[in-house]
């Protein structure tokens, strides 16, 4: 068991822990979760997954993390990453929600939640999204959050688009959870 992290309206975040590999294989080994990523991932590389984010939770006090219902069904992966672009450290709010819960607003919810986390709480002038071109749905969850296009940068040998919103033109919309 883990201690929530964020919560929202009906989900809640908490760590990544060795138990909830069965869960994060289903998602990383899924074609068409991750037809936006570079291949899909075998059991050992999810498991390496859930290591790397636990690292991350020592290194940067963030990572991915799983978001559950309040009956600890979890629904995806959603976070705040500090990602490493064009010689800058950003604070990415990241989103990878399990296809059987695509289309209920739940990348939404806690993306807004851990925008204003990460701005509120941790100081950010501003959160990205590093997004694949070609990934509609996640440039809509982005938008939907106040984000806007900034610039497109390779990523990982990719191209993403970067989606950005500042503090100030969060501000601005008023549009806080």
């Amino acid at each position: 068991m883990s201690v929530p992290i964020l919560s929202g309206t009906r989900l809640k975040l908490r760590s990544l822990l060795p138990a909830d590999l069965d869960f994060v294989h289903s998602m990383l080994s899924d074609p068409e979760m991750m037809k936006h990523y570079p291949k899909c991932y075998s059991r050992d590389e999810a498991k390496t997954w859930i290591e790397q984010n636990q690292q991350r939770y020592e290194s940067d006090g963030c990572g991915f993390w799983i978001a559950e219902l309040p009956d600890g069904t979890p629904v995806g992966q959603m976070g705040l990453l500090m990602q490493h672009v064009e010689g800058f450290v950003e604070p990415e709010v990241a989103y990878l929600v399990s296809r059987e819960y695509w289309r209920q607003g739940y990348a939404k919810e806690m993306a807004l939640a851990i925008r204003d986390w990460a701005m509120d709480e941790l100081g950010h002038a501003q959160v990205i999204s590093l997004i694949r071109p070609s990934n509609l749905p996640s440039q809509g969850v982005a938008r939907s959050i106040g984000m806007t296009p900034w610039k497109v940068t390779r990523y990982k040998g990719l191209e993403h688009l970067v989606l950005r919103i500042r503090r100030v033109d969060r501000e601005k919309t008023n549009d806080s959870v």
